[in-house]
């Protein structure tokens, strides 16, 4: 009987530790089960610390923003208010445009009137050296010229870049002759009684003749064309001619101050010659037959100015053939002589050829080698160069005041 309770005892024994054991082994799944349970309890926990800080990161980052959006917004109160003063100087300055505006139109209807009474007082009626009335009414943009005198007018009261023709002899203030050349302006040919054909094909609105083309400027007047005849005889005429010249080329000031400045030249000459002695002088134009200078031209009036007295001031013409034995006898101080006349150069071959003239020897002017040689080109010519001339005119005649020339 004992080992029957033994036995019941250990059957007893090992089924409680069967069911210890069994329930030893599900209380541990339910510890590991609560152990996950409470890591992902404390994996949440983390994670809502993260999300904590990620909100508080957001809300630091959202003052932030509040704050630069409170500056923004300052400063849009700042431009709408600088805009508000814009928007009223606008107004002001639209205004002020407005009335400037007006005052403009008035202006411009004022200048259209001055425009239409200027369009009356720009006719200019010029009356030429040989009595022509000639009316312009605008300033001439092609001028044809037809002597080397007036084309050194032309050029001299600043109307150059009007010529258009000029003659083959015309040679200042530019080389011409290239000019041509190089196709920008044209040969009209001869300036002594030219042909109006070259002239007609310039189609020119002014024409500047002198007393070689009087031919020419005839024929071209009678067929419409604006023709004066510029020609002066004496200091005096050259000096009015420059400023008729001024006026048809619409350069009245530029001339006036041209003629100014020539008055002044003259003026100087003949005041430091003034109580100076008075040598006799001789000049001659040409040498077969002999021909000088008289009374009525310019030559003559700057030989006096110079302080000279021209040996055939007393001839009956201005331009007078003269003999070897009247200038022998007249026995000139001073002689002086172009370097070229008519296209020819040195017409009288050289001063000892002069000298050597028979009978010369006993001249005063050649006793004491006061002969001279001239640019033919401002001796000759009634433009604004005789000034030149007659500087140099002054030393060949008083060089003891003047200097040599």
């Amino acid at each position: 009987m004992d080992k029957t309770i033994t036995y019941i005892v250990a059957i007893i024994a090992v089924a409680a530790l069967v069911v210890a054991t069994y329930g030893f082994i599900v209380f541990e799944g339910e510890i590991s089960d609560l152990n996950s349970s409470v890591s992902d309890i404390q994996k949440e926990l983390t994670n809502s610390q993260n999300l904590d800080g990620s909100i508080n990161t957001i809300e630091g980052q959202l003052v932030d923003i509040q704050d630069q959006l409170s500056i923004y917004q300052s400063a849009i109160t700042e431009l709408e208010e600088e805009m508000g003063i814009y928007n009223s100087n606008m107004s002001a300055l639209e205004q002020l445009l407005n009335e400037q505006q007006e005052q403009i139109s008035e202006y411009q209807e004022t200048i259209q009137e001055q425009q239409e009474h200027l369009a009356e007082y720009q006719k200019v009626t010029l009356v030429d050296d040989v009595g022509n009335v000639v009316t312009l009414t605008s300033a001439p943009e092609r001028i044809v010229s037809l002597s080397p005198s007036n084309t050194e007018i032309l050029f001299a009261v600043g109307a150059g870049d009007s010529v258009v023709g000029v003659t083959d002899y015309c040679n200042y203030p530019y080389n011409f002759t290239a000019w041509i050349e190089a196709g920008n302006m044209t040969s009209i040919g001869n300036f002594w009684q030219p042909s109006i054909e070259p002239i007609v094909v310039l189609e020119p609105d002014l024409v500047l003749a002198s007393s070689g083309s009087l031919e020419a400027a005839k024929a071209l007047k009678n067929l419409g064309y604006a023709v004066l005849v510029v020609d002066g005889h004496t200091i005096d005429d050259v000096l009015q001619d420059v400023l008729l010249v001024g006026r048809a080329t619409y350069k009245n000031t530029e001339s006036i101050a041209l003629v100014t400045e020539m008055r002044a030249r003259i003026d100087a000459v003949v005041n430091q010659a003034a109580d100076a002695t008075t040598p006799k002088v001789y000049h001659e134009v040409w040498n077969d037959p002999l021909m000088s200078v008289g009374p009525t031209t310019f030559i003559d009036e700057m030989i006096t100015l110079a302080g000279g007295e021209n040996i055939f001031h007393d001839a009956t013409t201005s331009w007078p053939i003269v003999s070897s034995e009247a200038i022998i006898e007249k026995n000139p101080d001073v002689m002086f002589f172009p370097d070229m006349y008519m296209g020819r150069a040195n017409f009288y071959e050289t001063m000892e050829a002069v000298e050597s003239r028979p009978g010369w020897d006993t001249i005063t002017a050649v006793q004491n080698g006061a002969l001279y040689e001239i640019n033919a080109d401002i001796i000759s010519r009634s433009g604004p160069r005789i000034v030149d001339a007659l500087e140099t005119l002054a030393k060949m005649v008083h060089p003891e005041i003047f200097g040599q020339p």
